[in-house]
C-alpha cells in the first residue's frame, strides 16, 4: 500500500491538469481500498460535479447535483469525511439516485478539508464499513490531490501573471 500511495503522490506530482488529477485519484483510490467504485468529485459554488470514476457499473460521472443533495456535498459543507454502511438506512443518502446502482455502502473524504474543493467517493456492491486504513489512504490521496489541483491552478494562470509583470 505504501509503495502505491508513493506512487500515485508522484503521479499527482506531475499532473498538468484537473483530468490527469481525477485519473490518478480514482484508480489509486479504487486499488487502495478494494471499493468497487471510486468518483472524483469537484465542487462548483453551490454544486457538486462528478467529475470521474472508476467502477464496476455506471454511476454518476458528468452530473451535477445540488451540494445539499448529495453525501458528497455534505462531506463538502461539514468538512469531515463520512462513511455509510447502508446507504438505504442513512438519511443523508438521496435513496432515488442510488437505487439503480451497485451501492451498498460507501466513504466519502473531503479534498481540502479546511475549505473543501472536492471530494473521493469510495462506493462498494456489498455492505461495507470503510477501516481506518482505507480511509487513511483516501485522506492521503485527498491532501496530495489538493496540492496538485492548486499546482494545475497556479500553472493555468502562470500566463496572465507573466503578461501582467510584462506589462
Amino acid at each position: 500500500d505504501a509503495a502505491r500511495l508513493l506512487q500515485a503522490a508522484l503521479d499527482l506530482a506531475g499532473a498538468q491538469d484537473v483530468a490527469r488529477v481525477a485519473d490518478v485519484v480514482r484508480r489509486a483510490a479504487r486499488s487502495l481500498t478494494g471499493a468497487d467504485g471510486v468518483a472524483f468529485v469537484l465542487r462548483a459554488g453551490d454544486r457538486v460535479h462528478y467529475l470521474d470514476e472508476d467502477a464496476i457499473a455506471p454511476l454518476w460521472k458528468g452530473m451535477l447535483f445540488p451540494i445539499d443533495a448529495c453525501i458528497s456535498g455534505w462531506a463538502m459543507r461539514h468538512r469531515q469525511s463520512v462513511v455509510v454502511e447502508d446507504v438505504y438506512a442513512d438519511d443523508r443518502i438521496p435513496r432515488d439516485l442510488y437505487a439503480p446502482t451497485f451501492v451498498k455502502s460507501l466513504a466519502i473524504v473531503p479534498v481540502r478539508p479546511e475549505d473543501p474543493v472536492g471530494a473521493i467517493g469510495a462506493y462498494w456492491a456489498a455492505p461495507h464499513r470503510a477501516t481506518v486504513g482505507e480511509l487513511g489512504h483516501l485522506a492521503a490521496l485527498a491532501g496530495f490531490a489538493a496540492v496538485a489541483l492548486a499546482n494545475v491552478a497556479l500553472v493555468a494562470d502562470l500566463p496572465q501573471a507573466i503578461e501582467a509583470r510584462d506589462t
